[in-house]
């Protein structure tokens, strides 16, 4: 046996360092496109020993270089020089926070071929950084589509991620926590010490370890997501629990609740602008096959079950989970819209600004980090998916593209997507270490 497991571990060795591991690699009948839509092409699982394993390597944006915006738009840089830019969040007053962030350390015991592999998959595409554990705030007082300010305005959180105005105080979602900081317009630094909300599981594996969170419209709750704490359920039931959800935040009670559940990885939270019905991206499972399963966004409903890990993309059965559960499988609801295989799905908000135009209106912008288990890749780009009466409609449309250089390097990966109070959009790039801003070619 270890004979056998030091094999596997020089093919996979040796397939990793020349930069792809081979799964079905044909993108057959093309597929990727028909990942996309309400009622996605399927094809049936494949397994293999080893995965497959392609990403771009992280490599810096040459000078004067940009990604490629849609036509009629412009792209510039709103800021640079991160460390790590994975979320924003645009205040009142049009200051913008950017999370500078990433995984924290690891405390897991033991070797694992899996655990060494990932960890080296992750570091040559430029996410093996320690975290700042930082929030920073930029100011664009001039209106000319560039920050000329910038300050350090929380400091010495613990892999921050989502964050979200109420009522006078800022929520922040740590790795193991929602803390409340009180904040009035205009601030540019906050030091007073923290009130810890609720914990959010964690813990030793912490597996999906970013949290969004969002305020309800009446300010009473907060809603903030966990993803799991495995691919397909391999640590077991109890390391998921309140995990692969969405939360719901009671502030009067504290009292925390499972509000959806099956949610493999969920990341932004949007609400509709037309139901006022909260909106949820999910990354899917990963190692059946580069056209499984389709990351989704999906309107998400109180007491929902969506599958994960018994059945992807509503009740298509996923036979890796064990003990099968037959009785949640027949629960399983269908996402809304499927967003494309691997394509690491994360960014999500709906625009209800004027500035680009009345054809984005009350639609919503994705921000696609991009795929590792999938050849050819998927993702590394924004998307613009039109809705009609709170539904979406239609194909999605390329808004930036251009984060893959011609020689197959990472220029940058976009991750949190937000709307100026301009109304353009800004877009979180935590491989080139910038926040774009995209707006009317015409516009500043």
């Amino acid at each position: 046996m270890k004979s056998a497991s030091y094999a596997i571990a020089i093919v996979t060795v040796a397939a990793f360092t020349s930069g792809c591991l081979t799964g079905d690699a044909q993108d057959e009948a093309g597929l990727a496109d028909r990942g996309y839509g309400p009622d996605p092409v399927l094809p049936p699982p494949q397994t293999a020993l080893i995965p497959t394993v392609k990403i771009a390597e992280a490599n810096p944006w040459p000078e004067n270089v940009t990604p490629k915006p849609a036509r009629g738009l412009r792209v510039n840089a709103f800021a640079a020089g991160f460390d790590h830019p994975r979320w924003l969040h645009v205040l009142p007053n049009g200051d913008v926070l950017v999370a500078e962030t990433n995984a924290p350390a690891k405390h897991e015991d033991g070797f694992s071929l899996r655990k060494w592999i990932m960890g080296r998959i992750m570091k040559r595409a430029g996410a093996g950084v320690e975290s700042a554990n930082r929030i920073t705030l930029l100011r664009d007082a001039d209106r000319d589509g560039v920050a000329e300010f910038r300050s350090t305005f929380l400091e010495g959180l613990n892999s921050p991620f989502g964050m979200t105005l109420s009522n006078g105080k800022l929520y922040v979602a740590n790795t193991d926590a929602i803390l409340a900081f009180p904040y009035s317009s205009g601030d540019t630094r906050i030091t007073a010490s923290p009130e810890k909300i609720v914990d959010l599981s964690a813990g030793p594996i912490n597996h999906h370890w970013t949290k969004d969170v969002i305020a309800s419209r009446d300010g009473r709750k907060l809603y903030a997501t966990a993803g799991s704490n495995s691919n397909v359920g391999e640590n077991g039931i109890k390391a998921e629990e309140n995990r692969a959800a969405v939360l719901e935040i009671d502030l009067a009670s504290r009292k925390m609740r499972v509000f959806a559940a099956g949610l493999r990885n969920p990341n932004g939270l949007s609400w509709n602008p037309d139901d006022g019905r909260l909106w949820v991206a999910v990354n899917e499972r990963d190692e059946i096959g580069d056209n499984l399963v389709p990351d989704y966004m999906t309107s998400v409903k109180d007491g929902g079950f969506y599958g994960w890990p018994y059945s992807y993309y509503g009740q298509h059965v996923d036979a890796r989970a064990k003990p099968p559960r037959p009785d949640l499988v027949r629960r399983a609801i269908k996402p809304d819209y499927a967003l494309g295989s691997h394509t690491a799905s994360l960014g999500l908000t709906f625009y209800t600004a004027s500035l680009l135009g009345q054809e984005y209106r009350g639609g919503a912008f994705v921000g696609q980090h991009g795929s590792w288990n999938r050849n050819p890749r998927s993702g590394y780009k924004v998307i613009f998916i039109p809705f009609r009466n709170g539904k979406p409609q239609g194909a999605p449309k390329d808004i930036l593209t251009g984060f893959i250089s011609p020689d197959d390097k990472a220029w940058g990966r976009p991750v949190g997507v937000a709307v100026d109070k301009a109304g353009a959009l800004l877009v979180a790039d935590d491989v080139g270490n910038v926040v774009w801003r995209v707006a009317p070619a015409t516009a500043r």
